[in-house]
């Protein structure tokens, strides 16, 4: 049942932000406002608008929102990955999971830490381009030793 309304909720989604099916309520919305005067814009008229309208945004909520979660799930899958085989601190894997507090108080570190390292890393940067590696060899070496010595890092601790 999961999988058939997660395979419901993509089509819906991917159809639902096409031009077709805003130019297909656009029409629903002309035509109807072209039959106000024939109806003598009664509230019958009206109701048939303001249900139909309620109904489909009821429910498309529910898919829309299905769907970006997975999507959601599905980048952050994708940028903990960039972040195991990369440079990157392994302490940032999962921080999606803290509360507001936490993130603003990493925000600020990650901030403070960008600019202190802002001419250190236009140096080291400028260095490195200038330099070449003598041995293929010796830049993997590098890179395995940097990798193995990132994933024993701890994960963030609360404060």
């Amino acid at each position: 049942m999961k999988h058939l309304f997660a395979r419901f909720a993509t089509k819906t989604s991917e159809w639902a932000g096409k031009p077709v099916a805003f130019i297909l309520a656009l029409t629903v919305v002309v035509i109807w406002a072209a039959l106000g005067p024939f109806f003598d814009y009664s509230e019958t008229w009206q109701l048939i608008i303001n249900t139909g309208t309620t109904i489909i945004t009821f429910l498309m909520v529910f898919v829309l929102q299905n769907a970006q979660t997975r999507d959601t799930r599905a980048i952050q899958a994708k940028l903990n990955e960039i972040i195991l085989t990369s440079h990157a601190e392994n302490r940032f894997i999962g921080i999606e999971n803290l509360d507001e507090e936490e993130l603003k108080r990493l925000n600020e570190l990650v901030a403070k830490a960008a600019k202190g390292r802002g001419e250190t890393e236009a140096c080291r940067t400028s260095e490195a381009a200038n330099a070449a590696p003598s041995k293929k060899g010796e830049t993997r070496k590098r890179a395995v030793a940097a990798k193995a010595s990132k994933q024993k890092q701890r994960p963030l601790e609360k404060s």
